[in-house]
């Protein structure tokens, strides 16, 4: 009897060893499953890259009232849906030369206008350095116009300013020190020169590596204070073309694609007349149609003038769209109509040639019509008057 229970007995532990055995399993498994995301290296960080700001160029609308420090209220167009912070974040960092302290005969508690600006949305510290401004003129308009804007604005720019022309003044060039850059262009006023040079300037501005090209004629006073201001607001990498169109509708002209046809093609263009400004990114993305020459075949292939061949490229082969702005001024607008108390908040100005001499800003200073017929010493008094040739006045103001 013994001997026929032994073999049950035996069964019976191993029974119950296999389920003693099966059961520690089932909680070994369970405790390791808890136990592997603690065992796991921690997961490394990883920088994703930020998206760079974009500022999507307005089209025309309602005018925005910003302030830039120093230089009182610009009135600026821009879009509802862009509207930009021009708030007066950031103080002078002290008065390096001129240009950074215009004061306001007129407000002497606004104070100096800040060499840098420091808080816009753009985060771009901007100085004057950073700006390339072109003027184009011609050898004939050398005393009659070009002296002029010497003894005015581009004394306190004579660093950032280049001067286009087409004819050799060694005698201005040593008198002054000015950047006078002979382009070997023709004198004549015709669609090839006026194209010719804006093709030296797009290569000179590419050399200098400035950050923001800016482009006047000579007949053109630039507010220093006000263009930094505005350029401020944006950041140089971006897609900006900032500018005043003389239409109030974009351009359409015929694309010649091929020698037997060609298609039309719209676009809206800043004259050059009032001056127009374009950030270094798109410059530099304009490069296979301007560099080198080849602004002046892209400029034949729509057969039109060298302010029209920007805007063609811009906005028709880059799909850019120019930013409208009312603080670009030239002579081809009723400028007795721009309010007397904005007229030092504009960025250019301009006035009436031989048919017109009548067309300039009204701004009362220290001179006469007479004596100032451009106006543009009486701006320029206003905004600086510690010049040495501007007049002594105890009061001076806009009427």
């Amino acid at each position: 009897m013994n001997r026929l229970c032994r073999p049950v007995r035996m069964h019976i532990a191993s029974v119950g060893v296999s389920k003693f055995c099966f059961l520690f399993s089932l909680a070994f498994c369970g405790l390791l499953l808890l136990l592997i995301p603690a065992l796991q290296p921690p997961a490394r960080q990883v920088d994703l890259p930020q998206p760079r700001p974009q500022v999507r160029p307005a089209q025309a609308g309602p005018s925005h009232r910003v302030r830039v420090p120093g230089v009182s209220l610009h009135a600026v167009e821009t879009d509802s849906a862009t509207e930009l912070s021009r708030s007066s974040a950031g103080r002078t960092e002290g008065t390096r030369d001129d240009i950074h302290s215009p004061k306001r005969g007129m407000d002497s508690k606004r104070g100096a206008a800040p060499g840098r600006f420091s808080g816009s949305r753009s985060r771009d510290p901007l100085d004057f350095k950073d700006i390339f401004i072109a003027v184009k003129t011609t050898r004939k308009y050398h005393k009659s116009r070009l002296e002029l804007l010497i003894q005015t604005w581009v004394s306190r720019a004579k660093e950032q300013t280049y001067i286009f022309t087409d004819g050799e003044d060694k005698e201005l060039q040593m008198r002054t020190r000015v950047n006078l850059i002979n382009t070997n262009c023709s004198a004549a006023h015709t669609r090839q020169a006026l194209c010719c040079k804006m093709s030296v300037e797009y290569d000179k501005f590419i050399e200098s590596q400035k950050k923001w090209f800016c482009h006047v004629d000579d007949d053109n006073y630039v507010i220093l204070p006000s263009l930094l201001g505005l350029l401020s607001s944006y950041h140089h990498s971006q897609d900006v073309y900032l500018g005043r169109p003389s239409l109030d509708h974009p351009i359409e002209a015929a694309e010649r694609v091929k020698s037997d046809g060609s298609v039309s093609v719209k676009f809206w263009f800043a004259t050059g007349g009032a001056g127009f400004c374009i950030s270094r990114g798109l410059a530099l993305k304009m490069s296979p149609w301007a560099s080198l020459g080849n602004f002046i075949s892209t400029a034949e292939k729509i057969r039109l003038p060298d302010d029209c061949t920007i805007g063609y490229i811009i906005e028709a082969l880059l799909e850019v769209t120019l930013t409208h702005t009312h603080l670009f001024h030239s002579h081809l607008e009723n400028l007795q109509k721009l309010p007397t108390d904005t007229v030092l908040e504009q960025v250019t100005l301009s006035f009436g040639g031989f048919e017109n001499r009548r067309n300039v800003v009204s701004i009362v200073g220290g001179f006469s019509l007479a004596d100032d017929p451009t106006r543009f010493k009486t701006v320029h008094c206003l905004l600086y008057p510690d010049t040495n040739w501007c007049p002594k006045l105890e009061h001076s103001h806009i009427n």
